[in-house]
């Protein structure tokens, strides 16, 4: 996938990437970025520089015929960790997924705002990525992803050829709340300090509220 895949992205979409040195070649660390289309997993696994997981429902793990298998090891090439997303407990399967990557010395990327920004803004984050990095130490590396919107926006199955910044920012050591994971107060305040640093990154205007898709 590296070896194929990034230089037919570059050429195609030449992505502008800053600070790539403040990811760390090794050990486990948490990848927080914005989320505003389809393919922002793909351009932070191909500019990375190391690979990355992702959480994938786990339909997609489990086709038949030769278009499943196909599918299924795309991927699993991609990074991407199966999970039962239908279950009552996917919440907790998909945190105990993310740790058992960061116990291994992993690096794990995770949109905290819980899906696409459909206005633009950047939106009020959930408390999973301040539970993966207090529960296991990894530093956290706020990732500002700007223009993959014009790429593929919303409703656009094939990716356009458009411009893409990747800023990655300083990483976020949380070591100073050692013990305190169990409190929601520290969850909060830490996935706060997480969207603004992303925000910073990514220009985005911060509303904090959590967003809502449409009704269909």
């Amino acid at each position: 996938m590296r070896w194929l895949l990034a230089p037919l992205a570059r050429l195609i979409y030449r992505p502008v990437v800053h600070g790539a040195e403040w990811v760390p070649r090794e050990g486990p660390v948490i990848l927080a970025a914005n989320h505003r289309a389809a393919v922002d997993t793909a351009v932070i696994a191909l500019t990375t520089g190391r690979p990355v997981s992702f959480l994938g429902k786990e339909e997609y793990f489990v086709g038949r015929g030769l278009r499943g298998r196909a599918l299924a090891s795309f991927l699993s090439a991609l990074g991407y960790v199966p999970v039962d997303r239908a279950n009552a407990k996917a919440g907790l399967a998909a945190l105990a997924a993310a740790r058992r990557v960061l116990d291994g010395g992993g690096a794990f990327a995770i949109y905290p705002e819980g899906t696409r920004s459909l206005d633009g803004c950047l939106h009020r984050g959930h408390t999973g990525v301040a539970s993966l990095a207090l529960s296991t130490g990894a530093p956290v590396v706020p990732v500002g992803l700007i223009g993959t919107e014009r790429v593929q926006p919303v409703g656009v199955r094939i990716p356009r050829p458009r411009r893409v910044v990747v800023r990655f920012g300083t990483p976020l050591d949380f070591s100073r709340y050692d013990g305190l994971e169990g409190s929601s107060a520290i969850r909060r305040a830490v996935t706060d300090e997480v969207m603004d640093a992303i925000a910073r990154l990514s220009h985005q205007e911060y509303v904090d509220t959590y967003h809502e898709r449409p009704a269909a």
